[in-house]
């Protein structure tokens, strides 16, 4: 009795033993499950797009983020805000959707990356219709910094890279791109931005993009490394990237500054930005690629690469009208001359003969 009592008692011990090396197998299990899940969630955080590895932190003196404590009214804060941009809990507004107004934010601190990548999240929306709004916005990396001007709000004959997210077509005839349109320019200092032609002359290549008064978030990436830059845009709601500019050969000093603007005129929208996000990419260098630097920016055979003709305007309906009267006038006018010349010739001939 006592034998089988003791027994049941080590058979209990036993499978209670058991249970408890089952459940602490299962914990580690479990453990370890969690931790390369972790792992694998931070490397795909590390990692940017087409490979290109990031910093694991970001870089904060060049980005504008929540909840934009301090923006543009502390002597420690990184950004300087300009004209009608204002702040909310949600974004900076830089322009409201009201006439004529103006507004930019500034980055305080150059910027001395070799390599690196700005991601936008941003919102344009209003309440005119479609062609009825503008102007649009523009993403900076440039020498100035807190300019005014006709550039989208910034100032003309800029050095550096200028990115526009256009809303309004200022020129309506021999338009083949569908607006909203996203495009590229690199500024020497002495190249003009030709508004009236929404840019064109000047442009690197872009993309349309139907980013306004749309329900889900709207994104845009700007990435340079080793003279290639690239323009990306997530707008379908996809969390997807889809190019929009892709070019090598464009030479961009370091040291500029990183900013955005806005304007509406007669047409207006609310512009609102809701973070800039910039990462230092580290890509491999051969010792005469660290030893090159940039003093004025450039793009390698930009003559060749705009082909955007010029064309002369058509003539109105009215102007067409006047012409041909004007010109059937002149015809009966010579016409009238002929006969008159030759009527008197013709009497100064008889007068001779006789």
């Amino acid at each position: 009795m006592l034998f089988s009592t003791m027994n049941k008692s080590n058979r209990f011990r036993m499978g209670s033993f058991k249970i408890f090396d089952l459940m602490l197998n299962q914990r580690n299990i479990h453990e370890l499950t969690c931790r390369f899940a972790a792992v694998l969630l931070l490397t795909c955080q590390c990692l940017a797009d087409d490979g290109y590895e990031m910093d694991d932190f970001l870089k904060r003196e060049y980005s504008l983020t929540k909840p934009y404590q301090g923006l543009g009214s502390s002597s420690s804060s990184y950004w300087d805000l300009m004209g009608n941009a204002m702040i909310t809990t949600e974004h900076v507004r830089l322009t409201p959707d009201l006439q004529s107004r103006q507004g930019a934010v500034w980055s305080r601190v150059p910027c001395f990356l070799r390599d690196w990548e700005l991601q936008v999240h941003f919102k344009i929306h209003g309440h005119g219709k479609k062609n009825l709004n503008g102007d649009g916005m523009a993403l900076w990396y440039t020498k100035e910094r807190m300019q005014t001007g006709p550039v989208f709000g910034n100032m003309n004959l800029f050095t550096g890279l200028g990115v526009f997210v256009d809303t309004y077509p200022n020129e309506n005839k021999n338009h083949e791109r569908v607006f909203p349109y996203v495009s590229g320019m690199v500024g020497n200092g002495t190249l003009a931005y030709e508004h009236d032609r929404d840019g064109q002359s000047t442009e690197l290549g872009g993309c349309t993009a139907l980013v306004r008064n749309i329900p889900h978030d709207t994104f845009l990436l700007i990435r340079y490394t080793k003279n290639r830059l690239t323009i990306q845009i997530d707008v379908d709601g996809k969390q997807e990237w889809q190019d929009c500019l892709d070019l090598p050969g464009v030479r961009l000093p370091r040291g500029y500054f990183f900013g955005a603007s806005s304007v509406t005129g007669d047409l207006s929208d609310n512009h609102d930005l809701i973070s800039m996000k910039l990462y230092q990419l580290t890509v491999e260098r051969t010792p005469e690629e660290e030893e090159e630097e940039e003093l004025i920016p450039s793009v390698d055979n930009f003559e060749h690469l705009n082909k955007v003709e010029v064309q002369e305007e058509g003539m109105s309906g009215v102007q067409l009208f006047f012409t041909i009267v004007f010109s059937v006038i002149g015809i009966f006018v010579l016409g009238v001359v002929a006969v008159v010349m030759y009527g008197r010739w013709k009497e100064n001939s008889r007068k001779r003969f006789y």
